[in-house]
């Protein structure tokens, strides 16, 4: 019986994706094989496809991670200030304040406590706390309150508000922390958040003149 050779080419070995070109001087150059330009066009969709990926899953992990929750003091102003000099020299002060809370992440956001404390000098003076809020996703929720800080009865600081208040200004230190969880369908992330504001209120105008604030950890 006959045999019928293959008409088809044996595969190619890598030593054959080269080929060598003689030189001048008897020593051969060696050249790369290029590929298919079918085969070049499916790398370079695989290199742009994988780096496409890589970005997409970059901005999808940039959007739904969890942040910090934006508290800010829109407003402190003074009600009422009572100065008694018996027994001692001491002063009473109410404040009205107004939190600006503005939720960063597309997840809404539940507060299962809020606490806002009031210092004056470095001494804390007295705090207000809320409860219960709720924020949409990528909204904000103003808050009231008022602080009733009564009893400021150290001289010195007594001399210093007195001071504070015949320039007009006052400055106050203000701490908030929040507690709760951010929400998505039947998900929830703890949620805890702690921020530091040096306010400087103007007692003619009862408006902020200057306000710092900077998260603490």
């Amino acid at each position: 019986m006959a045999l019928h050779k293959s008409t088809e080419p044996p595969p190619l070995s890598p030593t054959h994706c080269y080929t060598q070109i003689p030189s001048q001087h008897g020593e051969g150059c060696v050249l790369p094989f290029y590929g298919h330009p079918a085969t070049l066009f499916r790398c370079r969709w695989t290199v742009i496809t994988t780096v496409l990926l890589l970005l997409l899953l970059s901005a999808l992990v940039y959007v739904f991670w969890p942040s910090d929750p934006m508290v800010e003091v829109v407003r402190l102003r003074l009600n009422k200030i009572r100065i008694h000099t018996l027994p001692i020299i001491n002063v009473d002060l109410s404040l009205y304040v107004t939190l600006k809370v503005h939720n960063l992440d597309v997840y809404s956001m539940d507060f299962t406590s809020l606490d806002v404390a009031v210092k004056y000098r470095g001494k804390r003076l007295g705090h207000v706390r809320s409860d219960h809020e709720h924020v949409r996703a990528l909204g904000s929720s103003y808050m009231d309150a008022e602080i009733d800080l009564r009893g400021i009865s150290v001289l010195s600081d007594v001399v210093s508000l007195l001071e504070d208040l015949g320039r007009g200004t006052v400055p106050f230190d203000t701490v908030t922390e929040v507690s709760g969880k951010l929400g998505l369908l039947f998900f929830g992330f703890p949620l805890k958040a702690k921020l530091s504001c040096e306010v400087l209120v103007n007692t003619h105008s009862q408006t902020i003149a200057r306000q710092t604030c900077y998260p603490e950890r």
